[in-house]
């Protein structure tokens, strides 16, 4: 059984270790006698290592926004029951004995199901439930887990009550305590694998999480934790482990393979650092990626210093697929030596549902449904965000009028209460939609899909046009009197459409045949041109207020206020008040999109 965090620690304290070793050591006389006739003809062996990451609390291939099985376009399905059924093959397959199950993290945050067991019926209450997660994960059989940057996001009591839930360790060994700076969570676990007739096979794996983390949940880790980048901490702990014997060495990090951070400069290290540890740091042999979201079946990346192939692989999310390390290994000079590493993806859509996962977890998942099926208000109006990328939509409106009310109530009383309060909002979803009719905790959950909390910043009027031109980089140059495909007019760069945002109160024109950085046009507030020189409060998602997607500003103005209740709960009760959502009570057409003067729609 490996070590959870409490032993893990504990042991740690006493001896300096910080292993968890799973399976019986053969006794060194019967190893030395194993190895002396190992050594007559050449032994091989052959390891799975299997790993699946960002599952955000996918467990069934559902889809609780829609309130129906999960689909897209690409025919895709998910969860962990799926993956169950996939790790079962694989296991059949290769041997059970011969197989290891790894995660490169986020997992508790993503889903209904996920806010339900965090907020609703929260696991860190007395006597609280197990998280789903924890009991699917460990009825599949999972070796160890990366934390990722989401694991954070209902702060540290929820993660380290989850930690305790599971049968095996959350590892990071670049998340450390602020003020020891020793390891807040095992860094690495080692498996042993036996092998007939030679010394067991020694499987080290390290786990690496998200250097973000410090800006997009500062209000949980700040003071608390620090986190130090991929490559120092893989370049410390590779030696560690191979001193300790280490024959294969897997790292799972939560860190994706571009080499390139959302947050600029605001932290030392970089965010998708996968890529860059492969190539750094010696004695790696298969690296598993997440956080980016990408189908990355296999990248060879040549270590610089060996010249070695170093294997990755990212299956994807949502446990739409399992990646598949295959190590063979050659047993010489008294020790086993890893003679190549393919990897491979398996496909959820491929298999049905393990019914063991299925009978596990279907009282959970029918208290979920049950919750966001519940009705709060009734719309007057079919609201949409299908066309809200490249026009003002109401239904991102509702967003920020809920947003700009709450932080107005906030702040009364305080000497910040005769500001005007202006909000941002992102459009999150290209399908979510609120149908006329009543409203459920289900459509305005798809409405805003993250567990964002809300952050009041002081901004100046230049500040806040530096902002919205930022936020204009989003659209790609496009000439007047040339043919608009909206396909290809957004995410110029790659820039998500979470870091594409309104902001409430301003009327302006973004003139999209303008190079970027001088296409905002017309900016007024109330009527007449904005004066740079005015103070605003903006009403901001943490993730921005914290610095996510690097908008100018944001990161270092003055905080006024924050909480840590989510924005899509702040939805629901103002619609809930409300009774009625009716567009007049929130809609407004503030921005266009133009070309040389001439609007594009």
């Amino acid at each position: 059984m490996p070590l959870n965090r409490r032993k893990f620690l504990k042991k740690s304290a006493a001896t300096g270790a910080g292993v968890a070793i799973a399976g019986a050591a053969a006794a060194p006389a019967a190893e030395a006698a194993e190895a002396k006739g190992a050594a007559r003809h050449v032994k091989r062996h052959s390891l799975t290592v299997m790993g699946t990451t960002d599952l955000h609390g996918h467990v069934f291939n559902w889809d609780y926004f829609k309130d129906a099985e999960y689909s897209d376009k690409a025919g895709n399905a998910m969860g962990l029951a799926r993956i169950s059924t996939l790790v079962e093959q694989v296991r059949e397959e290769k041997g059970r004995c011969n197989t290891l199950l790894l995660d490169a993290g986020d997992t508790i945050q993503g889903t209904p199901l996920t806010y339900y067991y965090a907020k609703v019926d929260p696991i860190t209450a007395k006597g609280g439930p197990v998280h789903p997660m924890a009991q699917a994960m460990n009825a599949i059989g999972y070796d160890a887990a990366a934390l990722g940057n989401h694991e954070f996001n209902y702060g540290i009591e929820t993660l380290r009550k989850f930690e305790d839930q599971l049968d095996f360790p959350l590892l990071g060994a670049n998340a450390v305590d602020a003020k020891t700076l020793r390891p807040a969570f095992p860094p690495y676990y080692v498996k042993k694998v036996h092998v007939p007739g030679a010394p067991p096979v020694k499987v080290a794996v390290l786990g690496l999480t998200n250097p973000g983390i410090a800006i997009w949940d500062k209000a949980y880790v700040q003071g608390k934790l620090k986190f130090e980048g991929l490559e120092e901490q893989a370049a410390k702990w590779v030696p560690k482990l191979k001193a300790l014997g280490a024959d294969v060495v897997v790292v799972s990090a939560h860190s994706g393979t571009s080499g390139t951070s959302s947050y600029g400069d605001q932290v030392p290290y970089v965010e998708n650092a996968a890529v860059n540890v492969a190539r750094q740091v010696p004695g790696i042999d298969a690296i598993l990626v997440g956080h980016a979201h990408l189908e990355i079946p296999e990248l060879k990346v040549t270590n610089d210093r060996t010249g070695k192939t170093v294997v990755l692989s990212e299956p994807l999310c949502y446990a739409e697929r399992l990646t598949l390390f295959d190590i063979e290994l050659v047993f010489s000079k008294g020790r086993w030596t890893v003679e190549s590493v393919s990897a491979s993806l398996r496909d959820s859509k491929t298999v049905a549902d393990d019914p063991k996962i299925t009978k596990l977890l279907e009282d959970e998942h029918a208290k979920v449904v049950a919750y966001v099926n519940q009705v709060v208000g009734r719309a007057t109006d079919t609201l949409t965000t299908v066309d809200a990328r490249y026009k003002d939509a109401p239904i991102i409106d509702l967003i920020t009028k809920v947003q700009e009310d709450v932080v107005k109530a906030a702040l009364a009383g305080t000497e910040y209460a005769a500001l005007p309060v202006v909000a941002q909002a992102s459009p999150f979803s290209r399908t979510s939609q609120i149908p006329a009719g009543d409203v459920t905790i289900r459509d305005l959950s798809s409405l805003y899909v993250y567990d964002n909390t809300l952050v009041a910043k002081l901004m100046t009027g230049a500040q806040l046009r530096a902002y919205l031109e930022y936020s204009a980089e989003y659209y790609v140059q496009t000439a007047a009197g040339t043919a608009v495909d909206v396909e290809k007019l957004t995410n110029a760069g790659g820039r998500p459409d979470y870091n594409y945002d309104y902001v409430s109160g301003f009327a302006y024109d973004i003139d999209v045949a303008q190079a970027a950085g001088s296409r905002i046009k017309n900016l007024t507030y109330n009527g007449a041109a904005l004066d740079d020189a005015q103070q605003f409060v903006l009403a901001v998602n943490n993730y921005r207020a914290n610095g996510g997607g690097a908008f100018p500003y944001v990161a270092t103005a003055k905080e006024l206020w924050s909480e840590s209740t989510e924005i899509r709960t702040r939805i629901a009760e103002w619609v809930t008040a409300k009774g009625v959502l009716n567009p007049k009570d929130f809609a407004s057409v503030d921005w266009k999109l133009t070309r040389e003067g001439t609007p594009v729609f």
